[in-house]
């Protein structure tokens, strides 16, 4: 409506405008500097506090790439003596002198610090404040060699295994092909490939690009896929008239998605983007779309499978399960159909490597962090045996709030998805994005507190500092 006197027409009706403010209301030119521009002078404040954490958190994504670029270190597993060339360490080496050890904590912990600021921070931030941030962030840890984990190498030599040798990697490990280039840079040696056959094929495609083409390429889609995700996470907040900035913060600017998910080029940025695509197709309750955007997410990590079984509660209590169980049904048989053709009946062979996996213990898995407090060594039977039960009945006990309030499906996926992550024998910092999701995309403040907490976890086990209280 005009602010004038008088009436207008608008869509076709007849609109009767407001009569102008009384006399002892200041016209807006007259207006204090905080009324004229929407904001208390708090808020502008704690905005320019975002602001500089947002920067400071950039500065020291660079500062952590560039000293791991610089020379050999813990920070890029694959590298060593004698192999770390100039297209591992990428363009940020010579910036800066190298660290060594756990050196890193100082910019880790000041990397922390500034997200805790900013999200704190984020509803104040304008949206291209945030956003510039965000891109600022994944374009620092893309410059950087990868991260913390030898994990990508790992993903390349499975495809040359297929590609190059003409072995199955479901069936065949890094080790029937030691005098491949890629095998030197690798940090597992003895496994077949546990990733779903779409991203087996995938990386197929990189294989003609070479190591350096193949890492760099994987590094791009890791940010790319961390960026879609992020972007859904702010659209779908706005159409439910959540607050898009802080959700965006929360996933976009955490530690653990840049430095370790990001920074790793680990397929779990691929899977998110599928994931939180599934998630939000089902929020707008297309459940069709979405139950078949997380079959899709299945077929790269079967991780992804955990959201199915609440999507589709939510859906056939909203009148749509049947629909959705077909879309679940025909993607299934799209992938079992390009699985065969790429890989034949070998393929199978993955769930032997998921099973292998199971039976790893990481050390600062959370069962495996009690049953050192109780004193029963590294990795206790029945205190591995007490997390399962317990996440099964924690599953068990969401499912059935699903059944009964279908309008808070994603919280009760949110709860699962953090009680899998405690009771995991299996525990990687990336591992952290599963559950970010679910937190960024509801606005249950306890769920994304609790998801904060177990990310302050996961982040200690990586500091040297942390070790004696975690033992």
């Amino acid at each position: 409506m005009g602010t004038g006197p008088g009436r207008k027409r608008e869509n076709g009706s007849i609109a009767t405008t407001t009569s102008p403010p009384p006399p002892a209301t200041p016209p807006p030119q007259q207006a204090t500097g905080a009324a004229h521009t929407g904001r208390r002078p708090a808020d502008r404040v704690t905005r320019g506090i975002g602001t500089l954490a947002l920067a400071g958190l950039t500065v020291a994504l660079v500062g952590l790439g560039a000293k791991a670029a610089a020379a050999a270190s813990s920070l890029v597993p694959a590298a060593g003596p004698g192999r770390f060339p100039g297209w591992l360490a990428g363009p940020l080496h010579g910036l800066l002198p190298g660290v060594h050890g756990g050196g890193y904590e100082g910019l880790l912990l000041a990397i922390c610090a500034c997200y805790a600021i900013v999200v704190a921070c984020a509803g104040t931030l304008g949206r291209r404040t945030l956003w510039t941030g965000i891109v600022l962030a994944h374009i620092a840890v893309l410059l950087a060699p990868p991260l913390l984990s030898a994990d990508v190498f790992g993903y390349l030599d499975f495809a040359r295994l297929g590609v190059l040798h003409g072995l199955d990697p479901y069936t065949h490990t890094a080790a029937a092909a030691t005098g491949d280039a890629v095998y030197p840079y690798l940090g597992w040696h003895d496994v077949s490939t546990p990733y779903g056959p779409l991203f087996t094929l995938f990386t197929y495609g990189l294989v003609p690009l070479g190591i350096a083409g193949g890492i760099w390429a994987l590094k791009v889609v890791a940010v790319l896929s961390s960026l879609a995700a992020i972007v859904l996470v702010w659209r779908s907040a706005e159409r439910r008239g959540l607050a898009p900035a802080p959700a965006a913060a929360l996933l976009g600017l955490n530690p653990l998605l840049l430095v370790f998910a990001v920074g790793g080029a680990h397929n779990d940025t691929l899977l998110g983007l599928l994931v939180a695509a599934g998630l939000v197709a089902v929020l707008d309750r297309r459940d069709v779309t979405g139950s078949a955007t997380l079959v899709g997410a299945i077929a790269i990590k079967a991780s992804a499978g955990l959201a199915l079984p609440f999507t589709l509660i939510a859906a056939h209590r909203r009148g749509r399960g049947r629909p959705a169980v077909v879309a679940v049904v025909v993607a299934l048989a799209a992938v079992v159909l390009v699985t065969l053709i790429g890989f034949g009946g070998q393929v199978s062979g993955i769930v032997g490597s998921l099973r292998g996996q199971q039976q790893l213990v990481a050390v600062h898995s959370v069962p495996s962090f009690v049953s050192r407090r109780l004193g029963l060594g590294r990795f206790d039977s029945t205190v591995r045996g007490g997390f399962d039960v317990a996440f099964a009945l924690v599953a068990i006990a969401c499912l059935i709030q699903t059944w009964r309030r279908p309008d808070r499906w994603l919280e009760a996926y949110g709860w699962t998805t953090l009680a899998l992550l405690c009771a995991t024998a299996w525990l990687l910092p990336w591992y952290a994005l599963w559950a970010l999701l679910p937190a960024a995309l509801t606005a249950d403040r306890r769920l994304r507190a609790a998801t904060l907490v177990f990310c302050a976890y996961l982040v200690a086990t990586r500091l040297p500092l942390a070790y004696p209280v975690l033992g």
